[in-house]
């Protein structure tokens, strides 16, 4: 098969289009044909080598994190699922023609959802939900989320407004505009202290930004309240002993996946696109995703 390989931590230009062996399908795993994947920030740091001390690469290997495809070949004892089905997956060395997958971490593409842009969902949207589930949420209560027009950030407003909220979306001035439309309650401007010093005592905090922002926005978790947070716990924690600190950790959810995607389907939630390329210019998606300010990326074989 094709691949986009890496034969050594660097920039973009890291990335090579190239012949790789095909996966071997495993007992309880399937092999899907794929149609695309997209690039998240845990490629960037893994190419760069920023987080080989957590998800190290042996080389010459490959990267991804989402997929989306057709299933062409099932392992030893999968059940649940047929050769020709579209399915996605939050899996592993996605940036290639083949991916074999745990079974138990496949989902099948609901109706309505096109395969291709499939495959921008199964990272973000289980961080998402995981970030709120995992919070606790539940209706009634008053939660900040900061980093809200973020597409981690965009799943976890959905679904803390699904499970009856009252969501406060934390954005940069720059981006209020962007985030009328979220849905959430209130949106705020994380950069402006007077909008911060307005904040009302929060029963939580999901948190998506990294640096000193956490740090703020923890201290204005009501006692009892919780932050949790996908860019690890504030340097200040230790400070605040009654609020309960969660380091979420995404891990593969199918039934989560399939939830948010119906809420896609739905239009209840976007989750922008914001280039479609050939997974042979890997490394210009990566150059475009390092710049910021666009939309998920994704890669076609």
């Amino acid at each position: 098969m094709k691949a986009s390989v890496i034969h050594q931590y660097g920039g973009p230009e890291v990335l090579k289009y190239e012949d790789y062996a095909d996966p071997t399908v495993g007992d309880g795993q399937v092999l899907v044909r794929v149609a695309a994947t997209s690039i998240n920030p845990v490629d960037l740091g893994r190419r760069s080598g920023m987080m080989k001390n957590v998800f190290p690469i042996k080389f010459p290997g490959i990267i991804g994190l989402d997929v989306a495809g057709t299933i062409v070949k099932l392992g030893p004892g999968v059940k649940g699922f047929s050769v020709g089905e579209k399915v996605f997956a939050f899996a592993d060395q996605t940036y290639a023609e083949l991916c074999a997958i745990p079974a138990a971490n496949v989902a099948k593409i609901p109706y309505g959802l096109d395969v291709i842009e499939a495959a921008v969902l199964p990272t973000v949207v289980t961080t998402g939900h995981q970030l709120i589930t995992q919070a606790g949420i539940k209706s009634g209560q008053t939660v900040l989320v900061s980093g809200a027009v973020g597409n981690v950030g965009r799943s976890a407003v959905y679904l803390a407004k699904h499970l009856g909220a009252v969501v406060i979306a934390g954005v940069l001035k720059k981006q209020l505009q962007q985030a009328a439309n979220l849905g959430a309650d209130q949106v705020i401007a994380t950069d402006d202290d007077n909008a911060i010093a307005k904040l009302p005592l929060l029963d939580a905090v999901a948190n998506t930004v990294p640096g000193k922002i956490g740090e703020i926005l923890l201290s204005k978790v009501t006692k009892g309240g919780v932050f949790a947070s996908v860019v690890g716990p504030p340097a200040n924690a230790k400070d605040y002993p009654s609020i309960r600190v969660v380091p979420v950790h995404s891990q593969p959810d199918p039934k989560a996946l399939t939830e948010i995607a119906r809420a896609v389907v739905d239009k209840k939630l976007i989750i922008p696109i914001g280039r479609k390329l050939p997974l042979s210019n890997a490394s210009e998606g990566h150059a475009a995703v390092e710049k910021g300010g666009i939309g998920k990326v994704l890669l076609t074989p």
